[in-house]
């Protein structure tokens, strides 16, 4: 899948094409989709897949799965969403991530594909449809898809799955989703396929009550798992544990068995950045809706008992960022506003009139135009969260690791 003749110039032309197609925006559906997997022959013959969705922990359930699959001897495809320094962190194997020539090359193929469609294929669509294709060039048995808004009329629901995973549903994506938590979790449950065995945990009532009636209409074998994993994780975090319980029980309904010191192994050796991530005495953490701070607070004070932390502080437009904020006063010594390379980020002057109008307890407030003022405005030796978005966690981290040269803003 090499680039024969195509310079650098050019292949950053494809990808920058691609990070284009974000304009036409979010549509949830699935015509489109599947004509372009059917058009493509996609997936391949004979692959299978764990599919998994929620609202929060969906990302670190897959990274505990493939990591299992990895430890077990299975090079297993991963596709992610969003990325937090550059697009290829999206599509990866066990062996490697899908390079920038693979990623531009197979831009060109998908754009001659769908040059002329009304509509246009999005964003996610496309990146669904190149991360199918490299998985069958990598031969990969096994793909673990996370979808990317919802579940329902998500573009991974396309595919039809050896198992699905539900971890928390809580409230996110209002606007495109629904203004209760039954109707979110109708369509996170969308996910569940007739006879295709589910694992969830333990979820708001209303929530449950949708995953189990959606399960037994449609003849789903329900597994909701009971207690944490209560062996060694390499996430930090209770919630951590009860993602890795959920990531157990998946591979255990696939029929794939696997010896405990493997299980265990790919448990402890996972990695996945940007979720209570140490650098120092700075932790990175993506934590961007209610429930992801709730547990972001319970992680903290899990490590860091009594402990406060200068917060660094981004967000985007459509969240409650009200409700973030005042889950995190408590251990909040003082703020720091930013704003990010995103173009969903909020000024951070808006930020300080939010947190103005929550009336809390007064602490000290600077606002910085970028994370790296931010950064050069705290001391190193102080306890620094930075938090908010996803989006701000991956520019945080291109900035510590040295990375900016590698980093690609994404609106999606």
């Amino acid at each position: 899948m090499g680039l024969t003749g195509m310079t650098h110039d050019t292949a950053q032309r494809e990808i920058d094409w691609l990070y284009g197609t974000q304009f036409f925006g979010i549509k949830l559906g699935l015509e489109n989709v599947q004509r372009l997997l059917r058009e493509l022959n996609l997936p391949a013959a004979g692959q299978k897949f764990i599919h998994v969705a929620g609202t929060n922990g969906k990302g670190s359930t897959c990274a505990f799965i493939h990591s299992i699959l990895k430890a077990g001897g299975i090079n297993a495809g991963l596709f992610t969403s969003p990325h937090l320094i550059h697009f290829g962190e999206r599509i990866r194997d066990a062996e490697c991530m899908i390079s920038p020539d693979e990623i531009a090359a197979g831009i060109t193929r998908l754009r001659e594909r769908v040059a002329d469609w009304n509509p246009h294929p999005t964003f996610f669509e496309l990146a669904l449809a190149l991360a199918l294709e490299w998985f069958m060039q990598r031969g990969n048995s096994w793909v673990v898809l996370e979808t990317g808004l919802g579940g329902r009329l998500d573009a991974t629901n396309a595919i039809t799955p050896a198992v699905t995973v539900i971890t928390p549903i809580g409230w996110d994506h209002m606007d495109m989703l629904g203004d209760t938590l039954p109707k979110i979790a109708a369509e996170k449950a969308g996910i569940i396929k007739s006879g295709v065995p589910v694992i969830t945990m333990p979820q708001h009532a209303e929530a449950l009550e949708v995953i189990e009636r959606t399960a037994k209409e449609r003849g789903a074998p329900l597994t909701i798992v009971e207690a944490p994993w209560e062996g060694e994780t390499g996430l930090a975090g209770e919630h951590q544990r009860w993602n890795a319980a959920m990531a157990v029980a998946a591979l255990r309904a696939t029929g794939l068995s696997f010896d405990e010191n493997v299980i265990a192994r790919g448990l402890r050796d996972v990695q996945w950045p940007g979720r209570f991530q140490r650098i120092r005495n700075l932790i990175v953490d993506g934590a961007h809706n209610l429930e992801a701070a709730q547990v972001l607070v319970q992680t903290w004070r899990e490590q860091f008992p009594n402990e406060k932390a200068k917060i660094i502080f981004g967000a985007v437009s459509g969240k409650d960022t009200a409700a973030v904020l005042r889950e995190l006063a408590p251990f909040a010594a003082a703020w720091h506003f930013t704003g990010f390379e995103s173009p969903r980020a909020l000024p951070p002057e808006t930020l300080c009139e939010i947190w103005n109008s929550i009336g809390l307890e007064a602490r000290p407030v600077t606002t910085h135009s970028r994370i790296a003022d931010a950064l050069q405005a705290v001391n190193v030796k102080d306890r620094v969260l930075i938090a908010g978005s996803l989006y701000l966690a991956g520019e945080a981290l291109a900035l510590l690791e040295n990375k900016t040269s590698a980093f690609e803003r994404s609106a999606q």
